[in-house]
């Protein structure tokens, strides 16, 4: 696989990931295309398949899981995978974009450790845990069982934050969609 650049986005839910990747994809000067993920859960909300994720089957994913088609790929929850087509990815740089992800941390991470030259592996670190439980709540779309299993994966996740190339603090979005900006203009520019 050869092509553009790499830029990854990680976070626990609710630090505000999303936000700054659907920001950075309106930016022209940054030639952005978002690389849907693959997962085996559901669509929740409004999601659509193929613009939010490529929602498949359980049996499906782990076909793709033996045919070696992820460039990385996780069992999020039990039962639940996420991952990234090698596929996608080519799909984006042929048509001379780079590529942007908003994918969990190991994945980020995978990524990070197969393109280590071309990837710009960024952490986005919401103000507090206790601010996550707030974001997630206000969203309405989990129960609070599931916004409980979220809250303590964040606790493991924010510790993985010094293995990537940078962190963003989202303690005022503005700032933070500025500082992304700047930080992946200067990547994408070397």
């Amino acid at each position: 696989m050869k092509g553009g650049k790499l830029i990854v986005f990680s976070a626990p839910s609710g630090s505000g990931k999303t936000t700054i990747v659907q920001h950075l994809l309106k930016q022209k000067d940054l030639n952005l295309a978002f690389s849907v993920s693959c997962t085996s859960r559901e669509a929740r909300g409004d999601e659509k398949h193929g613009e939010n994720y490529y929602f498949i089957s359980l049996r499906d994913f782990k076909q793709h899981i033996k045919n070696d088609d992820f460039l990385e790929w996780e069992e999020v929850y039990r039962d639940n995978f996420y991952g990234t087509l090698k596929s996608e990815v080519e799909r984006i740089w042929s048509q001379g974009k780079n590529v942007i992800f908003d994918i969990d941390v190991a994945g980020g991470l995978r990524i990070k450790k197969k393109f280590p030259d071309k990837t710009l592996a960024v952490f986005v670190k919401p103000p507090s845990i206790d601010e996550l439980k707030i974001r997630l709540k206000k969203r309405k779309t989990e129960s609070d069982e599931r916004i409980n299993m979220r809250i303590a994966k964040a606790s493991v996740e924010l510790a993985t934050a010094p293995q990537f190339d940078k962190i963003i603090k989202n303690y005022d979005l503005e700032i933070a969609l500025q500082e992304a900006h700047d930080l992946v203009a200067d990547f994408i520019n070397k």
